[in-house]
């Protein structure tokens, strides 16, 4: 189950910061889960297709749901298929292995090669989910009791788990991780981001996006912040629109691509009409200047 020694620098299309970078590479040194945490925007589910494309190795993903049991992750045993069988089809039910189905961990663990496993978004489950895993993370085997085997992983997968903070999570499966907190990027690094996506984008029209983006994001009042896969998307709408600089801090143009509420977007045009329609953005965003 030993790994050669790799190193995880992010990729062209992922900036990884340094601190970022070290919890990775220790996670992996140490065989421990890397729990990831971070308001929604800040890349969490992207870092482990990074990990996986920086690493060459195949991503495997199990999204979590309210109703997700640690169980379903390891294998799942398809009762309803073996009855339907046994009344309507021809095939042998006596052997019950033909009815188990790996889960992700599962598929992890018999993988013929390391891959990067994702649990994605672990909070959303129970609060027995994440203690139920542990065992499993720990040994790197599981027992499968209808049919008496024990699966053993051939590979220790490189194991990213994103949490939203919606719930606590038990101290002891924390104990058990690497922990990295993603901070929203300041402006030098999501001009850097943005410009992995769009390299010929002009300077000034970068300026004036960025500057808005930050004023918005600053007010207090929003339920939902913008994130950075919607300015993302909004720099693309300025760019494909024919925007131009002056008129991103006349217009606030395409706002509906940045904001997904109807009472933040009531609360950004009237603050807007507050400080007067026609303002300039020299005047009306400030603060990255």
């Amino acid at each position: 189950m030993q790994d050669h020694k790799i190193s995880f620098t992010g990729t062209e299309d992922y900036i990884a910061s340094k601190e970022l970078q070290n919890s990775v590479n220790v996670a992996v040194a140490l065989g421990r889960p890397l729990l990831i945490k971070g308001e929604p925007g800040t890349g969490k589910t992207m870092l482990a297709q990074s990990i996986a494309d920086g690493l060459g190795k195949k991503l495997l993903i199990w999204n979590i749901k309210s109703t997700t049991k640690a169980k379903d992750g390891l294998y799942i045993y398809d009762t309803v298929q073996r009855l339907y069988d046994s009344q309507f089809g021809d095939h042998d039910v006596s052997d019950i292995r033909h009815y188990i189905k790996m889960g992700r961990l599962g598929e992890a663990f018999l993988a013929s090669v390391q891959v990067v496993l994702l649990i994605d978004e672990i909070d959303k489950a129970d609060l027995e989910f994440p203690n139920d895993l542990l065992w499993e993370l720990d040994v790197m085997n599981f027992n499968i009791p209808e049919t008496g085997e024990t699966v053993h992983a051939r590979h220790r997968p490189i194991v990213v788990i994103t949490s939203n903070a919606e719930k606590e999570l038990p101290d002891a499966f924390l104990r058990r991780c690497i922990f990295h907190y993603i901070a929203f990027p300041d402006a030098a690094m999501m001009s850097d981001i943005i410009a992995v996506h769009y390299p010929d984008l002009e300077q000034k029209l970068l300026d004036e996006a960025l500057a808005a983006f930050y004023w918005l994001r600053g007010i207090g009042s929003l339920q939902k912040k913008p994130s950075t896969s919607e300015l993302l998307d909004w720099v693309q709408a300025l760019t494909v629109g024919g925007i131009s600089p002056e008129q991103i801090g006349e217009e606030l143009p395409f706002l509906g691509v940045l904001l997904k509420k109807d009472h933040d977007f009531t609360t950004v045009l009237q603050r807007l009409h507050n400080e007067g329609a026609q303002a300039k953005s020299a005047s009306r965003f400030p603060h990255l200047r």
